[in-house]
């Protein structure tokens, strides 16, 4: 079984035009960094020209989908019936995109079979994590 799921998803621009630009996303949920998921928009999608990856948990995206939620660089909301809203804050601004919700569903069953919500922490391994920081520091 792999240890990654990876997912393409339209996301839909919220800018000042009326139409709302549709851009390629990819969600990312990788077990070896159980609690968190990445959300990578392309460089031709972004005012940089670089690409980008946000970084945010599992439980906000849960947690937003039902209700508003995220106080920090990402926000997640419910948005009518299928969408949700997902904020990202930086310095240079704020993007603000929705998706359809049925896609980040999709996305988190798939999460919750690979790692289910609540046993995370079954799949850190401290010991060696502790190893690695303490290497080199005698």
């Amino acid at each position: 079984m792999s240890t990654v799921i990876e997912q393409p998803v339209e996301a839909r621009l919220v800018a000042a035009a009326p139409r709302m630009p549709s851009i390629p996303a990819t969600l990312r949920y990788d077990r070896s960094d159980p609690f968190a998921v990445r959300m990578t928009f392309p460089a031709p999608a972004t005012l940089e020209g670089v690409e980008v990856c946000w970084t945010f948990s599992r439980e906000l995206l849960i947690s937003g989908m039902g209700e508003p939620d995220g106080h920090g660089d990402v926000r997640v909301r419910p948005y009518g019936y299928d969408r949700t809203v997902l904020e990202f804050h930086a310095p240079e601004g704020t993007a603000v995109v929705h998706v359809r919700s049925g896609e980040l569903r999709r996305f988190l069953r798939a999460t919750g079979e690979l790692v289910p919500v609540g046993l995370e922490h079954l799949q850190l391994d401290l010991d060696h994590d502790l190893a690695e920081l303490m290497r080199g520091t005698c």
